[in-house]
Parts: C-alpha cells; sequence; structure tokens
C-alpha cells in the first residue's frame, strides 16, 4: 500500500459507537437498516457534513434513495434523529441533523435497564431473606413475622444483608425470635451499623464484653468505654 493510499486510509477517520446502542437496538425498536443509516449519519456529521442528502447516504449503503428516504422519515417519526435550523456566522440559515434524541433515548434505556436488574436482584434477595429466616426458625413464618420482615426492608431501609446478620447474631446469643432481633438491627442503625463487616465487628465486642461481665459478676460499674455502648438487646 502506498503512502497516499495510507492517508487516504487514515482520512476517512473513526467514529465511536457505544456498546449498548449495538447490544440494544432490537429492543430500542430499530432495525439494521435503520441502525446502519444512523451509523452513517454520525458518519457524515463527524466528517463535518450534518445534512446529508439520502443520495449521498444511500450511495453507502445497499438500499436505494427512496428506501433512505423512507428510513429517514421512520426515524424522525420515532424521534431517533430531529432537524434543527442553524446559522452561519454570516446569517446564513441552513438545516443539520442532530442525534440528541437518540442519545437521551439511549441513556433513558441504559438506566431503565439498570433499574429493573436492580429490582430483580432485591427481589431475589427477599425471596433469599424469608427462606433464610424459615429454615433458621425451622417452620413457615407467621403473617405478623412476614409483615415485620416487610417492615424492616421498607420502612427502616434495612438492607437484607445486614437483616440476615441480625439473624444470624440472634443464632449465635440463642435468643431466636423476632422481638430480640429487631432490638439489633435498632441498635446498629442508632450506632451507623451498615455493613457485614461493622455488624460482626459489633457483634463480637457485644459478646466479649459480655462475657467479662460474667467473669466478673461481683464487681461493681466497670467503666463504660465510649468508643461502643453494650446493651442486653431485649432488656433496653
Amino acid at each position: 500500500m502506498s503512502k497516499t493510499s495510507m492517508l487516504k486510509w487514515l482520512q476517512e477517520g473513526n467514529i465511536t459507537i457505544p456498546g449498548v446502542l449495538l447490544s440494544n437496538y432490537k429492543e430500542m425498536n430499530l432495525n439494521e437498516h435503520e441502525l446502519v443509516l444512523i451509523l452513517h449519519v454520525i458518519s457524515f456529521i463527524e466528517k463535518g457534513n450534518a445534512f446529508p442528502t439520502p443520495v449521498q447516504l444511500s450511495s453507502s449503503m445497499t438500499i436505494s434513495v427512496s428506501e433512505c428516504t423512507a428510513i429517514l422519515r421512520r426515524l424522525i417519526q420515532k424521534g431517533y434523529i430531529e432537524i434543527k435550523d442553524s446559522y452561519s456566522t454570516d446569517g446564513i440559515r441552513y438545516e443539520q441533523y442532530h442525534l440528541e434524541p437518540l442519545w437521551e433515548k439511549l441513556i433513558d434505556y441504559f438506566l431503565l435497564k439498570e433499574k429493573q436488574e436492580a429490582a430483580r436482584v432485591n427481589g431475589q434477595s427477599e425471596t433469599d431473606l424469608y427462606t433464610c429466616f424459615e429454615q433458621e426458625f425451622g417452620r413457615p413464618l407467621s403473617p405478623f413475622e412476614c409483615e415485620t420482615l416487610a417492615l424492616w426492608m421498607d420502612d427502616d431501609h434495612h438492607d437484607p444483608h445486614i437483616i440476615k446478620a441480625a439473624l444470624r447474631e440472634s443464632v449465635i446469643s440463642g435468643k431466636l425470635n423476632f422481638r430480640y432481633i429487631d432490638r439489633i438491627l435498632f441498635e446498629w442503625k442508632k450506632n451507623g451499623i451498615k455493613t457485614i463487616e461493622q455488624a460482626k465487628s459489633y457483634g463480637k465486642k457485644f459478646r466479649q464484653n459480655q462475657q467479662q461481665q460474667r467473669l466478673k459478676p461481683n464487681e461493681s460499674q466497670v467503666q463504660q468505654t465510649k468508643s461502643i455502648p453494650f446493651y442486653n438487646w431485649l432488656e433496653q
């Protein structure tokens, strides 16, 4: 390949195609002809021609001018492309294709998919949470207990993983009941416990303190540490 040919190849330039567009154009109600036409519009714009004609566009594709015109009209009707008036420095009005509507729809679609995935994961976590409680209690939960679980998540905004940690803490303490778990969650929230690691550390220090109190039953009040208060969950 000659140097001149290489220069021509480089001058053709490159276009950046969002991966989410290629992955989801079908779900966005676009077909292959519409997608390729959009890519050619992007290419023309990046080369300085913001309003390529159907003739110019069809010459780069395998469709006729009339088909290209029909697809352009359809893309405008669907709200993926719009035509706007612009003005040159000397006041001459001209028209341009704008793809902002496409990018906005792409962003909305991407955010919607993320929201749906988060809802799916949360739904699965909630299902796992109910199953986990029933396994530990060795029986189906009562309607009141199910409502309590829902309140912990919906009203108190406890993460399912934190609720599971409180359940494990109640098992370790030998006090497997909803009142005890509710008290644990209350104390954790009051003390800013938001992660599994923090919950484990807090529970470990609580049990160490309880053990120390059992080993020194006759001593008067021990000076309390100010870093982390210790509670008998049910007696507060």
